[in-house]
Parts: structure tokens; C-alpha cells; sequence
């Protein structure tokens, strides 16, 4: 029923829940109200999601869950959902396992008849994507490029793709990105770079992969990024 306490369910479940990428504001009353209610929090790194529980007055025990220990951390998360407790899965900014860890305990969970509910909320692509002014009626998230093996076998399984691409970059790669997709789609292809989204320095700059390129280059670029790129027409 509208309004009802989820985390009043006589068995556990796992709340996947997207924290701001930027601006604390950016997050859901009900995002709030869930952290708070749940019996503990998984979090990527506890000291930043420190700063937003504090901010919000969440005392919720936080417990970390980063890829470095996911794999062990899973198994005793689990057998406490399947004990009946709550859980809230959050990352240190935007939708866990976009990108980030998460999932491999939303797949334990499922595969062990655990309760899985996903809140929606912030994710940096999408703003991203509308403010590229680049077509969005059809794209794909590649998340970031490897950083050495596979990495120019992806650039060229790219270079016929139609859709509208979104990457995850960063600052110290986005010029050779930049570079190297030159390269492989036309150094004259729209791309959109899109920095800091929701923050005091945001910037979305616009242009040919070549003059975003030159641009970066000269201008060594600084925080979060997210790549659009136009597909082939």
C-alpha cells in the first residue's frame, strides 16, 4: 500500500540506494527515510558517506563494501538478510553497481530469494546526456574503457556503432580518450564532455573529439567526468 514501511517486512531485504553525485540536496525523502529505518548500510567508502549520513542525521551503522573486499563481505551480508534484517546499499556517489560495486551481493541476493528494491536517483549519465544536446532517443553505456588490455579492441568494436555513446572517464586519461576515439570515429565527430555535474564547478563543453582534444590538452581538466559521444550517421 502507498506509504507503507517496507522495512517492516518480516523477511530481509536489500535497498539498493543512489546517494548524490554532487550536491547533497540531490537525493529522495524516501532515500532518507530508508537509510535511517534499515538495520545497517553497506557503503563503498564509510568516511565520504560519513559526511552525507551526518548531514542528514542518519546514525544507522554503516559497514564497508568496496571491490576489494565484496567478494567475503557478500557471503555474511547475505546470511544476516536471510536472518530477517534490512540492508541499504549505497555507493560513494550516484546508483550502486553502475560502474561501481554492487553487483555481486544484488546477485546473491537474488539468487538466494532475497529482496532486492532499487530507489531511483541521482546517476551522473543522464544529466550528462540531456545537456550534451546530442540524439538520446537511443544510446549505450560503456562505462570506462580498459585502461590498457582490451582497451583498443573496444575502441574499434565503437567505430560502427549508431547510438549515442557515454563514457566514465578520468581527468588524466580524458585527453588520450579523446585521442585515441578520434582516431577510431573521425576526429570531426560531436562528442559533449561534461564535468563536476551538480557541483560548484560544473562544465559542459561541447565540440569535434579533435577541438575538445586540443581544448584538454591545454586545459588539463579537473573532477568527474562523463564522455557523450555521437554515433556514426
Amino acid at each position: 500500500m502507498p506509504g507503507e514501511n517496507p522495512t517492516n517486512a518480516k523477511t530481509g531485504k536489500l535497498f539498493v540506494v543512489p546517494t548524490p553525485i554532487g550536491n547533497l540536496e540531490d537525493i529522495t525523502f524516501r532515500a532518507v527515510r530508508i537509510l535511517k529505518e534499515v538495520d545497517f548500510i553497506l557503503a563503498e567508502d564509510t568516511r565520504i558517506s560519513g559526511k552525507l549520513l551526518k548531514y542528514y542525521s542518519i546514525e544507522t551503522r554503516m559497514y564497508a563494501h568496496h571491490k576489494f573486499n565484496e567478494h567475503t563481505a557478500t557471503e555474511k551480508v547475505t546470511q544476516r538478510l536471510l536472518n530477517g534484517e534490512t540492508a541499504a546499499l549505497i555507493s560513494d556517489a550516484g546508483t550502486p553497481a553502475i560502474s561501481d560495486p554492487g553487483y555481486l551481493v544484488v546477485k546473491k541476493c537474488i539468487d538466494a530469494g532475497i529482496g532486492v528494491e532499487c530507489l531511483p536517483g541521482a546517476t551522473a549519465f543522464v544529466p550528462a546526456l540531456v545537456t550534451a544536446g546530442l540524439p538520446n532517443d537511443r544510446f549505450c553505456f560503456e562505462g570506462f574503457l580498459p585502461v590498457k588490455k582490451g582497451r583498443q579492441t573496444r575502441l574499434e568494436s565503437l567505430a560502427n556503432e549508431a547510438r549515442t555513446m557515454i563514457f566514465y572517464e578520468s581527468p588524466h586519461r580524458l585527453v588520450k580518450t579523446l585521442k585515441q576515439l578520434g582516431e577510431k570515429l573521425g576526429h570531426n565527430r560531436e562528442a559533449a564532455v561534461c564535468r563536476e555535474i551538480s557541483k560548484i564547478h560544473e562544465e559542459t563543453r561541447r565540440g569535434g573529439l579533435e577541438e575538445l582534444e586540443k581544448h584538454y590538452n591545454s586545459h588539463p581538466p579537473k573532477g568527474e567526468i562523463v564522455l557523450i559521444v555521437s554515433g556514426t550517421k
